[in-house]
């Protein structure tokens, strides 16, 4: 009996047809690095990857797997949709975040959130948010 996939017949094939030109991936990811100041080997390994994929992709020009967007996205802090896109695979639901508009919040609003989404670690950039959830419940609360 064969294993469904979670991804159609359909979908396979458009990705296995679909052109692939790397140089946009490969702006993107050298972006990243640099704006952390990272190697690709350390990039990749952060990643969970193995210690040449980075390279493979930047210097080789390698069609990164779908798998390896997703990775490389987390460690980025990045939306996946983007890297997958940038890879010429399709968006996938699970990644599209819809969030509030910024034009309906106020400025100081939009500050905070652009400071915390400059937080590099995904860690700290969590418990600074739960930290300005709990001093936001005890204001609404008094």
């Amino acid at each position: 009996m064969r294993k469904q996939s979670p991804v159609s017949d359909k979908a396979v094939r458009y990705v296995r047809k679909a052109p692939y030109s790397p140089e946009p991936f490969v702006a993107r990811l050298n972006q990243l690095l640099a704006e952390r100041n990272e190697s690709y080997r350390a990039a990749a390994l952060k990643s969970g990857l193995d210690h040449q994929a980075v390279r493979r992709i930047v210097e080789k020009k390698q069609r990164p797997h779908i798998h390896t967007c997703i990775l490389l996205a987390d460690h980025f802090g990045v939306n996946p949709n983007e890297f997958l896109q940038l890879a010429s695979y399709p968006a996938l639901k699970a990644f599209d975040i819809h969030t509030e508009s910024a034009e309906h919040l106020p400025p100081e609003a939009v500050s905070v959130a652009k400071d915390i989404a400059r937080i590099q670690s995904p860690k700290v950039r969590k418990a600074v948010a739960e930290a300005i959830r709990t001093l936001l419940k005890q204001y609404f609360n008094a």
